[in-house]
């Protein structure tokens, strides 16, 4: 046996090994009613990406490399995108994609002091990339039930400082991205879509994170798929893959990939900035950028749990529908949450805003439900301006946001994710019944 065969011999009893351990120490506990926890959301795997890791940390290859690749020819050909780019977190992802709109080298840039409009309900790291850059958000209301901003206040909310407009489908649920595509073509406005709770929505039968000049996606464990931590930045320009490469590559001009040199055949042969004439290329800096690439051993469950996604989203829109189907019937308590007109949403999660009633508020039927193992989630940063993070900094508001104030007081959601089995579904209805006829 030469060295080659001894080496893949090897490979193949770690693996089977692994296999076989994967089953017995990962093997899912039955659901005891009133004792086991229902989560809001988790990873949901099997030995086939226990596998793939441990193949890759076998290669040893501890940065961004082949299995990047793999996983983003993956993504791209589901998205049907020409560039998927990974990075180390969804939050990362937003702050590239914007960053990279900032280039100097690409025309209509982001400078200091342009307005780019948001929604105030959402996740913070939608926001935060806004204040990071020295640009100044502009925040717009959203609707009850769809947790999305109406498209025509986003329209409205652009004056002759707007040069971006970056949003998130809530809670996976789309936002109504056509409009907003026209409107941004129309006025040479960027669109940036935050589709990190959103893989698989689809927009008038068209997936979100397409629509926009960039778009983000996250593969934290309460995402559709996860990489533990990971992050993708996606487009279909050449010239915004080339800024965005920068961005998350320390800000580098050259655009080699990770254990590659001269790329563009000239290496020793730039002339750029004040650096005299042949300075090494690969040490040459155009952006003040970071250093957010993923790695291998990420991209490698990636690149398994892939394989899954369609299944992971039939999953979470049958979990959704049922969800519904009860929550309809109690609309005495509760707005049950509404798909957005044209849309075909792969959920993260199912919203309710508690009705004013003389029986309980948000706070009491949350705790009630954690009290039964039943975890809730608020809906991220409520109304957005009210957090200490944003006190004294520079933001504008498009009207009142006084959905953005109901959703902060009297929102929250629960799980839908694949994890959850039938099982736990009508357990938490159940919960719901027994609460409500108290």
């Amino acid at each position: 046996m030469n060295k080659k065969e001894k080496i893949e011999d090897l490979e193949n009893k770690i693996l089977d090994l692994v296999d076989e351990y994967t089953k017995i120490r990962h093997a899912k506990p039955d659901f005891i009613p009133e004792i086991s926890n229902v989560p809001v959301n988790g990873r949901v795997f099997n030995s086939d990406e226990v596998k793939e890791l441990v193949k890759a940390s076998l290669e040893f290859w501890l940065t961004d490399g082949e299995y990047s690749e793999k996983f983003s020819e993956k993504m791209s050909n589901f998205l049907n995108m020409k560039f998927v780019r990974l990075v180390n977190s969804g939050s990362s992802a937003n702050l590239v994609a914007l960053s990279s709109l900032t280039n100097k080298k690409i025309k209509n840039n982001l400078n200091s002091g342009d307005e780019v409009v948001t929604s105030a309900v959402g996740f913070p790291t939608t926001v935060n990339p806004i204040f990071q850059n020295n640009l100044i958000p502009v925040f717009v209301d959203s609707e009850i039930g769809t947790y999305n901003p109406n498209p025509e206040d986003i329209i409205e909310a652009c004056g002759p400082e707007t040069k971006a407009i970056m949003l998130a489908h809530t809670l996976g649920n789309p936002v109504e991205i056509q409009k907003l595509k026209d409107f941004c073509a129309d006025k040479n406005i960027w669109l940036i879509e935050d589709n990190c709770d959103a893989l698989g929505s689809k927009y008038e039968d068209k997936l979100t994170g397409t629509f926009g000049d960039i778009s983000t996606l996250s593969f934290y464990p309460a995402h559709h798929i996860t990489m533990g931590e990971g992050g993708a930045v996606i487009t279909n320009s050449t010239k915004l893959k080339l800024s965005i490469d920068s961005f998350r590559d320390w800000g580098r001009d050259c655009w080699c990939m990770s254990g590659h040199d001269d790329t563009c055949g000239k290496r020793f042969d730039w002339q750029l900035g004040e650096l005299p004439y042949g300075y090494d290329h690969k040490f040459t800096y155009s952006n003040i950028g970071y250093n957010l690439k993923a790695t291998d051993l990420q991209a490698s469950i990636g690149y398994k749990q892939m394989d899954k996604l369609d299944d992971f989203i039939l999953s979470r829109k049958k979990n959704w529908e049922k969800i519904n189907t009860f929550i309809e019937d109690k609309q005495d308590f509760f707005i049950p949450h509404m798909k957005t007109k044209n849309s075909e949403p792969s959920w993260f999660g199912y919203a309710l805003t508690v009705k004013e009633n003389d029986k309980f508020t948000r706070d009491d039927i949350v705790k009630y439900l954690n009290e039964n193992r039943i975890a809730t989630r608020l809906m991220f940063g409520g109304n957005l301006v009210r957090q200490p993070a944003y006190k004294n900094k520079k933001f504008k508001t498009y009207k009142e946001l006084n959905n953005a104030d109901i959703v902060m007081k009297s929102s929250f959601w629960i799980g839908v994710y694949p994890g959850l089995s039938e099982e736990m579904i009508d357990y938490i209805l159940n919960k719901f019944d027994i609460f409500l006829t108290k």
